[in-house]
């Protein structure tokens, strides 16, 4: 072999909202999830309604589900757009965080048990 590995394109249920057809093609192509999903809604509005439909059926019926070890179960093999939503649930997090924190400290108990430790 060269060295080359070969992509498969499979459903992603665990990440999809119907059946995994938008994140496995996500996948496949290393493209945001949401693209995928805004082109399909468009090119329902756009008059390509019934072969939208059609080739969501086909692809979900075809496709097999990701296996359990598939590409992209890692971050350094997550896709941008993948790594960028788990980058902002763990900020969301660590600002929550944070926040409990900062009204910890300015809290009149963080003053009180910090007054008898210098005594």
């Amino acid at each position: 072999m060269n060295g080359i590995t070969k992509k498969q394109l499979f459903r992603r249920p665990d990440e999809g909202m119907i059946k995994g057809v938008c994140a496995g093609l996500a996948h496949y192509f290393d493209i945001p999830v949401r693209l995928v999903r805004i082109i399909v809604v468009l090119s329902m509005f756009f008059g390509l309604f019934m072969l939208t439909i059609v080739a969501y059926a086909i692809l979900a019926y075809w496709l097999e589900p990701a296996p359990a070890g598939a590409e992209g179960s890692d971050s350094a093999a997550m896709p941008p757009g993948r790594q960028l939503d788990v980058l902002e649930m763990q900020l969301k997090d660590s600002e929550q965080h944070l926040r409990r924190v900062e009204r910890y400290v300015t809290s009149e108990t963080f003053g009180l048990r910090n007054r008898f430790r210098h005594l």
